[in-house]
């Protein structure tokens, strides 16, 4: 699989003004999502997180496309968004995410997507756990369900940064 390629890019007036609300948002925003598949059997994922009004943060995966591996590209396009928010933002090599596990079951007569990320810090790597329903689209719901998992640990570091 391909290495990300992972971009900021401010939108927005640099001269705008941040309410009170916005610092105090600690979670990231699910921007936007895109998945295309080649003729050739490849396929790529872009995921865009945004952080208070126009600043975007993206991360991109690629690699050969099943149903499985679909669901594994868009959750490390969304892990390498997440890195790249942090580096952005003073946090170096502090979070680096290990995509352990994703998987969609059946559950209580709903279909639902379970992923399992691993945290490696300086003080030692955590397991993380994050689901949704993929009533719709399954591929949108492993991003979704990857931020599930992270919010809390992204909040912590958006809080004391």
């Amino acid at each position: 699989m391909q290495g990300p390629s992972d971009t900021i890019e401010p939108h927005g007036d640099a001269d705008s003004v941040v309410t009170q609300a916005q610092l105090r948002r600690e979670r990231l925003r699910l921007a936007n999502f895109s998945f295309t598949r080649t003729p050739n059997g490849q396929c790529a994922a872009t995921v865009e997180v945004e952080w208070l009004d126009g600043e975007h943060v993206s991360g991109r995966s690629g690699g050969q496309s099943s149903p499985t591996c679909d669901m594994r590209i868009s959750a490390e396009a969304t892990l390498h968004a997440l890195e790249s928010f942090v580096k952005q933002r003073g946090g170096g090599e502090a979070f680096h995410f290990d995509l352990l596990g994703v998987k969609a079951l059946r559950a209580f007569d709903a279909n639902v997507v379970i992923v399992s990320v691993g945290l490696r810090r300086p003080e030692g790597q955590i397991r993380l756990l994050g689901c949704h329903l993929a009533e719709e689209d399954q591929l949108r719901s492993t991003v979704i369900a990857i931020l599930n998992a992270t919010n809390r640990i992204v909040a912590s570091f958006i809080a004391s940064a």
